[in-house]
């Protein structure tokens, strides 16, 4: 009889469940969206509560949907929006305040001092992160110090933070596990990724209670069991990873050097580095790729808040389209030299500028431009972002791959594809299956559950849907990127200052 796996994947403005099965496709997806709160300018929030039915809602939907039920599920995978950052009552579940989302910017202040301070090398060389408000632990210390007598409780022991991943299995279990795996705890800026455990330096350094953190676990692991009552029987969870790593996994990214970047939300470059933990040179991050039996796979990240949200922006802000399935058409309308740079810094820029207070702006503007050169724009953004990153990566790992495996709602957009193979100058490969994400946590799950020996067996299940290969000539690309950065520079509040990256 056919048995499945069940993937949670909750994302940045939606959550979804997605039954794959043992070949790695998906059998099934039921998905929800949830509002997002923006307080103040540069704020982001989500209502823990609308997490957390809609998880229960899109999980309860796939199952009554597949056909022979709960009983063919053989256990659960979670992948999380990474670095969103929750605080709840140990005693009731209930959170203390709304979860303040990885885009969020409000603590850039208080990151700034931290600089000031002299910080910042010692922090990366314990965490391979950066000093930024993108990160949970400033946005734990504003909770505690923001929210009337929560730091108190946390002192008392009251109190657990996690990230979206904890709180789900902390709620799926009925409060029995408050765990996390090393992926989502290397990016609280909390996590000492050579230790693997929790530093107690960072800890002092952010005021942050040790109590309130999390049991750290491997990515396949024992994560306990889902409660009846939510999903109809119990299910044991048995991995968990944040999305990009839970992609890398998904994509069979296992030797070193390879590499996958989503494009999503925001777009995320990562690439396998191996079990050395190399610091960049470049302003990108140390992470942990995924960890097995107590050993971590490090993976080098370039983070760029902002790719899909830009297609978003340009449907519901501008209404310049209806769907965004119209963007290829529209971009397929223009002159292939146009002059138009869209900077999407809506919440500031990202690797690797990291320029929290850059904003947004469309640069280049002519007479005869209109809808389908600022739709354009917004599409080659996410590439030249792309391309940012890779210079970067390559001069840090001093070798660059030829390939790129790609994921991601973007991804199903062939020009875009096309654009982006011509800026890397690489092949861009597209999987038959794109839901990356959600099966790189049904492959974890499914290793601890004996489903598959190792990571061998999964990388012969990948397969290429369609690659796309470069075709522009080297000097229109030089031009085009060359434009750019000068675009990017006139929107950074410090301009100039990182160029030698490039």
């Amino acid at each position: 009889m056919a048995s499945y796996l069940l993937a949670i994947d909750q994302g940045t403005t939606s959550s979804r469940a997605i039954v794959f099965n043992r070949e790695g496709n998906v059998v099934l997806t039921a998905q929800r969206e949830f509002e997002q709160w923006f307080p103040q300018d540069g704020w982001v929030e989500h209502d823990p509560e609308a997490i957390w039915e809609t998880v229960v809602a899109t999980c309860r939907e796939a199952i009554e949907r597949l056909e022979g039920g709960v009983e063919l599920i053989d256990g659960i995978g979670i992948t999380n929006q990474r670095e969103t950052t929750l605080v709840w009552d140990r005693k009731t579940g209930k959170p203390l305040y709304n979860a303040i989302v990885w885009q969020d910017r409000r603590t850039a202040d208080a990151c700034e001092r931290l600089r000031e301070a002299g910080h910042a090398e010692d922090l990366q060389a314990r965490t391979g992160l950066l000093i930024d408000p993108y990160f949970s632990a400033s946005k734990l210390a504003w909770i505690l110090d923001n929210v009337p007598g929560a730091r108190e409780r946390a002192e008392r022991g009251e109190l657990a933070f996690g990230t979206v991943d904890t709180f789900l299995i902390w709620r799926l279990t009925g409060g029995k596990v408050h765990a996390t795996d090393a992926t989502n705890a290397s990016r609280t800026a909390l996590f000492n990724i050579h230790e693997q455990c929790w530093d107690a330096t960072l800890l002092e350094r952010f005021d942050i209670p040790e109590s309130l953190l999390p049991e750290v676990k491997d990515s396949s692991d024992d994560f306990g069991r889902a409660d009846a009552e939510w999903l109809g029987t119990e299910l044991p969870i048995a991995g968990v990873a944040g999305d990009q790593q839970a992609a890398l996994v998904g994509q069979a990214c296992f030797t070193p050097g390879m590499g996958k970047s989503t494009y999503g939300t925001g777009c995320f470059m990562i690439v396998n580095m191996g079990q050395e933990a190399g610091i960049s040179r470049n302003r990108l991050l140390t992470t942990v790729g995924y960890r097995l039996n107590g050993v971590p796979t490090y993976a080098m990240e370039g983070s760029i808040f902002v790719a899909g949200a830009t297609v978003q922006w340009l449907r519901d802000g501008l209404q310049l389209f209806a769907d965004a399935a119209e963007t290829e058409a529209l971009a397929s309308k223009t002159r292939r030299g146009h002059s138009v740079y869209l900077v999407p810094a809506f919440t500031g820029l990202g690797a690797p500028h990291w320029d929290p207070k850059a904003r947004g702006a469309i640069l280049g503007l002519t007479r005869d431009t209109g809808i389908a050169e600022i739709v354009a724009a917004g599409l080659q953004a996410v590439c030249y972002q792309t391309r940012d990153l890779q210079v970067c990566m390559n001069d840090d790992m001093s070798a660059g791959s030829n390939t790129l495996r790609v994921d991601g709602g973007m991804v199903g957009n062939n020009w875009v594809m096309q654009f982006l193979a011509d800026m890397l100058g690489v092949q861009v490969d597209r999987p038959t299956v794109l839901e990356t994400t959600a099966l790189g946590a049904a492959y974890l799950a499914g290793l601890h559950l004996g489903w598959y020996r190792n990571l061998d067996e999964i990388a012969g299940l990948w397969r290429c849907e369609r690659s796309f290969h470069p075709a522009m000539e080297e000097e229109e690309r030089s031009r085009l990127y060359a434009g750019w950065l000068e675009a990017v520079d006139r929107v950074r509040t410090s301009p100039g200052e990182h160029d030698s990256s490039h």
